[in-house]
């Protein structure tokens, strides 16, 4: 009978389950998506019970359609979206309040008075991130500040807070494990990138205490076995766990330095493998940990496009103009070039390399013959503008011109924007047969823990790419395009 990996992602609006068999490979998958909240301009929520309902309801369904057998499980990996913060008592494991997502603003004057004190540098020193709303140390601080629950729980010494995976971990152990990884841990704004291990200064920078906190561990290893979850049997173990960009990291087999991955999905997230040297942005990009493995610490520059995939949203959703997402591309194929028409999708202000947390989206350069169709095609070409942007600073930080880009996650089976991103980059792009390498990499860590695989260089023999885009416009095309975007840029940072 065969043994699978499962693998569990819980992303910013649904969950994946998924099953990894011997050769790397994705047997089946099933996904459930779950509700996301926006009770103020800026703000952005999910509610923890549902959050916990879909990746029941993946996991649950995942076996229920594929008619394989749950004793198939050999062990499981979990990926998660990264700095969004759920606070939850230890004891009876009920969250408090609705979970503040990675992609809320609230945060912002909380941020800027911190900045007001000086503490930029220091933070940017210790954890080699930039002091934003995006990050988690601000959401907890929020929390502490402003829902009494939380505060409650905190004086009665039951209040855990954490990012996703750490809740999911707790939840699918059965209350017994309270943990993250350092990928997880180095996105909170709180655990400094050198020690790995969470800060006394930062801690009392942001009010938050030791006490509420997980424990910092590997990326592999098993960290707890499952306990009373669904259908679930006890016992199966929990081997690999990181946040979802690095683990598409790890799932595109980007394992040596000068590697380079792109996920779009409701974001967009460019990381380069740097290798274990810790490397500091001067052009505005994170440090980041990449994964820690058997003692051995990898890290990564990484540059963080807010709205991708949401951008398409909005014209599902907002717009009005598409019922599925899916159906963009064919949208933006009515017309041969966006004409002039630039969208710079800014709708929760922009990430690296500007880091302009009150920039809104902008439309420049419609006139009467501007249909929806050029500002579907212009959107697209937007995404693909900002990450060029951060292919442009990781080249100047990392001294070094790169060639390839392995693209992931649900956007990038949209054909027309991969060549796109081709084009404007004048780089060659590589596509893997199955796109949720976030999925795939958990499940990489945990068979890495288990046996199931022996080593990063079996790992790297199985890789499969399924197509390759390569640049087809001239260099006065591209020059002329990325003019325009880079004024509708400066318009829209003010």
């Amino acid at each position: 009978m065969k043994s699978y990996i499962l693998c569990i992602d819980q992303g910013t609006t649904g969950s994946t389950a998924l099953l990894l068999d011997a050769k790397g490979k994705v047997e089946c998958s099933y996904n459930q998506e779950f509700p996301v909240y926006f009770p103020k301009n800026g703000w952005v929520e999910q509610n923890p019970d549902e959050i916990i309902a879909s990746v029941h309801q993946a996991v649950e369904g995942l076996f229920q359609k594929n008619k394989i057998s749950m004793s198939q499980i050999l062990g499981i990996g979990i990926t998660n979206q990264r700095e969004t913060i759920v606070a939850w008592d230890r004891v009876s494991g009920k969250a408090l309040c609705n979970a503040i997502v990675w992609q809320c603003r609230r945060t912002t004057d909380l941020c800027q008075k911190l900045k007001d004190q000086g503490w930029e540098k220091t933070i940017h020193r210790k954890t080699g991130l930039f002091l934003d709303p995006y990050f988690s140390a601000s959401k907890m601080q929020w929390m502490l500040q402003h829902v009494e629950a939380v505060r409650d729980a905190q004086r009665k010494g039951n209040l855990c807070m954490g990012t996703i995976d750490s809740y999911v971990l707790f939840v699918l152990t059965g209350k017994q494990v309270f943990a993250t990884d350092v990928s997880n841990a180095s996105r909170t704004m709180l655990m400094n990138v050198g020690s790995l291990a969470w800060d006394d200064e930062l801690l009392e920078c942001f009010g938050v205490s030791r006490s509420v906190l997980p424990m910092i561990v590997e990326n592999t290893g098993i960290l707890g076995e499952t306990h009373s979850f669904g259908s679930l049997p006890d016992g199966i173990p929990i081997a690999g766990m990181a946040g979802d960009q690095q683990a598409a990291l790890f799932g595109q087999r980007c394992f040596s330095a000068g590697q380079l991955k792109c996920t779009y999905g409701t974001g967009a997230f460019l990381l380069l493998n740097t290798g274990e040297d810790i490397k500091f942005s001067e052009h505005q990009l994170l440090t980041t940990v990449a994964w820690k493995i058997q003692g051995k610490t990898n890290y990564a520059l990484e540059g963080s496009v807010f709205n991708a995939g949401a951008a398409v949203q909005w014209l599902r959703d907002g717009m009005g103009w598409i019922e599925q997402s899916s159906e963009v591309e064919n949208l933006a194929l009515q017309v041969d070039d966006s004409h002039g028409v630039v969208v710079v999708p800014a709708f929760t202000g922009l990430g690296a390399p500007h880091w302009n947390p009150h920039a809104r989206g902008m439309i420049l350069g419609m006139d009467r013959a501007t249909t929806k169709a050029h500002i579907a095609r212009a959107t697209l070409e937007g995404i693909a503008f900002q990450v060029q942007d951060l292919v442009e600073a990781m080249e100047k930080d990392f001294q070094q011109e790169l060639k390839e880009i392995r693209v992931d996650g649900g956007a990038s089976q949209n054909n027309l924007l991969m060549q796109f991103q081709s084009d404007i980059g004048d780089i060659s792009l590589q596509r893997p047969r199955f796109v949720e390498s976030t999925a795939i990499g958990a499940g990489l860590l945990a068979g890495l823990s288990l046996g199931f695989w022996k080593d990063q260089k079996q790992l790297e023999a199985l890789y499969d790419p399924d197509e390759t885009f390569s640049p087809h416009l001239s260099s006065s095309q591209r020059e002329e395009k990325y003019h325009l975007w880079k004024r509708a840029l400066k318009a829209c940072n003010g």
